[in-house]
């Protein structure tokens, strides 16, 4: 029985994180979610104490996708520090498409928005680019341990600065519905690395 709870409340996070990520978080309401997801509509205060719970809790398991998806590319055997770092922004730039992310860009969709209307997500948000934040220091770290990278501030500074960056990238991509800004971003990034 627990399993099949737990399925059903990843079903629903799952389609919340696909239908956010097109049309953002206040616009949705909890039926569309839960027909999308194929559950009941009276069922989701059994899984979800409210909303903004429900906001949390698809934020932690987006980024609990998310970083494993990030470990993994990171970890990729045989490259250098620096090979594996321009992999991550490469898959950054695949799935951050202008038209159509599927779930892969909620940070960049929500980040604004939910800042503003819950703490709760707004923490949880937080805690998820910091950890992201936290990788990309720890591969430049080694990338200079491995001569594969050099930076002219901290390897935090760095990683901080590059993780903005193409955050930034990624909204001006939607603004403009142009991959442009993050073909520029990854020419700087080579440049802020020394590749």
């Amino acid at each position: 029985m627990a399993a099949i709870h737990g399925d059903t409340r990843r079903s629903i996070l799952d389609a919340a994180q696909r239908i956010m990520s097109r049309k953002g978080f206040s616009a949705v309401g909890i039926n569309e979610v839960l027909t999308a997801a194929g559950v009941p509509k009276g069922s989701f205060y059994h899984f979800f104490g409210s909303k903004d719970a429900f906001g949390e809790a698809m934020m932690r398991a987006y980024f609990t996708d998310y970083l494993a998806d990030m470990d993994r590319i990171l970890a990729e055997p045989g490259l250098t520090s620096a090979e594996r770092l321009m992999n991550y922004w490469r898959n950054w730039r695949e799935t951050q498409s202008v038209d159509e992310c599927q779930g892969k860009c909620l940070a960049v969709k929500l980040g604004a928005e939910v800042a503003d209307l819950s703490e709760s997500m707004r923490l949880a948000l937080k805690e998820g680019t910091t950890a992201i934040v936290d990788r990309l220091e720890r591969t430049i770290t080694a990338g200079r341990e491995d001569g594969s990278i050099t930076v002219d501030g901290t390897a935090r500074d760095t990683a901080q600065a590059l993780y903005d960056m193409w955050l930034g990238a990624s909204v001006m991509a939607k603004i403009h519905r142009d991959i442009g800004p993050l073909d520029t971003t990854t020419t700087i990034t080579r440049h802020l690395l020394h590749l």
